[in-house]
């Protein structure tokens, strides 16, 4: 009986469409899923004539391949993956691997890595971006785990990835549940730039009054840019156009106004909280997010707590330039946040193993946050692999310089117009914190010290001090 080169467990469409890529670029595939009519529909349809072999059962599946046996799970992230490993370790041998393909949190990736390496077996937690179009055609992949096993997974990884200038991208990203940490903060900033595209639209159209035409094309001309052009940005433009065929209106305007998320990004915000690394911009997309979802209580409270009229009577060309500049600006912001979150995992969890030039350089092709301006990160980590925040790259330095005065502008406007701008405000205060010197948490720091004795340091001296206000105050008051 021949074995396959590869197998994948679950056939949802994800499942399906990595199945069908690794197959389409020159690999045999077991497949199976623990419904046997789907297995069936799949071989009867997308898998016609290919070289796909189809199993009903565990042992069957597992008893197809060739070794070392590389098995990717496309299943449900939580309890149905843990369920699998305990079904799968008494059929495989050491040096077999199963990868985690999901949206696993990382740190239960980190538990399954050392329950699987003490049977023998190897587990990479992989993260997986593109949607089903990337996952068909070439996505973006992150693999954490054992470097050795990673050799018996590169020569179809390569292939199966997305291709662009200077590779597929797919890189080892470092062990443990590393891969699927990078996912989490891939997300986070995902989550940030939606937000931040959301609060440009908001201005273009209840500020400026564009239609959707005219949205169209000012989204279109922005992904012509280098510093804008993006996957978000492109469909952005396309979502415009759309015509709902009941309504005859724009089916973005009949969409209702709250959205959905499935966890990563506020994984990313506890991780950044529990890690002590400050991101702002998508810890506001998150919470935007959240303020949508309660559509009826918003909708009540438009009622009775009116804001000001939005008005503006500015050149609208110029207006809406600045509104770009504000986005790219932002956008920076959202980054450097989302790899200074990579750059402390990788001092704190990952032995120092996380390369981040190379880990934008995997995110240019396949995955939803493909962007040209990735290129220019790529650029400023290989240039210095210190780099202690993207702001500070010589080129994104000078960008917010020349762009901050239109960026605080567009602030300035939305904030008399009553429009919220969550993701973009915390995008300037993050800037403007972290370029200052001298920030007033020596209040917080005197302030803790009078009410719990939490000490301090000095300024004018090393050491930690812890001074006792209460006597000093009411001496104060007696001498006056």
């Amino acid at each position: 009986m021949s074995q396959q080169d590869f197998g994948v467990i679950g056939l949802a469409v994800m499942g399906e469409n990595l199945a069908l890529n690794v197959e389409r670029n020159g690999f045999s595939v077991a497949v199976y899923n623990r419904t046997p009519a789907r297995t069936e529909a799949f071989m009867a349809e997308r898998a016609a004539g290919r070289r796909f072999k189809a199993t009903y059962s565990l042992e069957e599946f597992v008893a197809s391949l060739s070794r070392p046996r590389r098995i990717l799970a496309m299943v449900k992230a939580g309890k149905p993956v843990d369920d699998l490993i305990q079904q799968l370790k008494p059929l495989l041998e050491p040096g077999d691997i199963l990868i985690d393909g999901g949206n696993s949190l990382y740190t239960d990736t980190e538990r399954r890595v050392a329950e699987m390496e003490a049977a023998g077996l190897c587990f990479f937690g992989m993260g997986v971006s593109g949607g089903e179009e990337g996952a068909l055609n070439g996505p973006s992949l992150m693999p954490g785990g054992s470097r050795e096993a990673y050799q018996a997974l590169e020569p179809i990884l390569t292939k199966i990835a997305a291709q662009v200038d200077d590779g597929p991208c797919v890189t080892y990203i470092g062990p443990g549940g590393s891969g699927h940490f990078v996912k989490m903060v891939h997300n986070g900033i995902e989550y940030g730039d939606m937000q931040l595209i959301a609060e440009a639209y908001d201005l273009l159209k209840n500020l400026l009054g564009l239609n959707h035409q005219q949205l169209h094309e000012v989204f279109k001309s922005w992904n012509e840019t280098p510093e804008l052009n993006s996957f978000l940005i492109e469909i952005t433009s396309q979502i415009f156009t759309y015509i709902d065929p009941e309504t005859h209106l724009p089916l973005v305007d009949v969409i209702v106004d709250a959205a959905g998320q499935k966890g990563t990004g506020r994984w990313t915000v506890e991780s950044a909280l529990e890690m002590g690394v400050a991101i702002p911009t998508i810890t506001a997309a998150v919470n935007a997010r959240i303020m949508s979802s309660i559509k009826a209580e918003r909708m009540a409270a438009a009622q009775v707590l009116p804001g000001p009229a939005a008005h503006f009577s500015g050149n609208t060309e110029e207006f809406i330039g600045k509104i770009r500049d504000a986005l790219y600006c932002s956008k920076i912001c959202s980054y450097a946040q989302g790899m200074a979150l990579i750059a402390k995992g990788s001092q704190e969890l990952f032995d120092h193993q996380l390369h981040l030039g190379e880990i934008a350089r995997i995110w240019k092709g396949g995955c939803i946050i493909r962007a040209g301006f990735l290129n220019k990160i790529k650029q400023a980590y290989s240039e210095n692999p210190q780099l202690a925040n993207l702001l500070l790259a010589p080129e994104f330095r000078q960008t917010i310089l020349d762009k901050q005065a239109a960026w605080r502008e567009v602030l300035v406007e939305a904030t008399r117009a009553g429009i919220a701008v969550p993701a973009f405000s915390a995008s300037l205060e993050y800037f403007d914190s972290y370029r200052r010197d001298r920030l007033p948490q020596n209040l917080t720091q005197a302030q803790r010290d009078f009410f719990g004795a939490h000490t301090y340091e000095r300024l004018d001296k090393p050491g930690t001090f812890h001074t006792e206000w209460v006597p000093i105050q009411e001496a104060g008051k007696a001498s006056v």
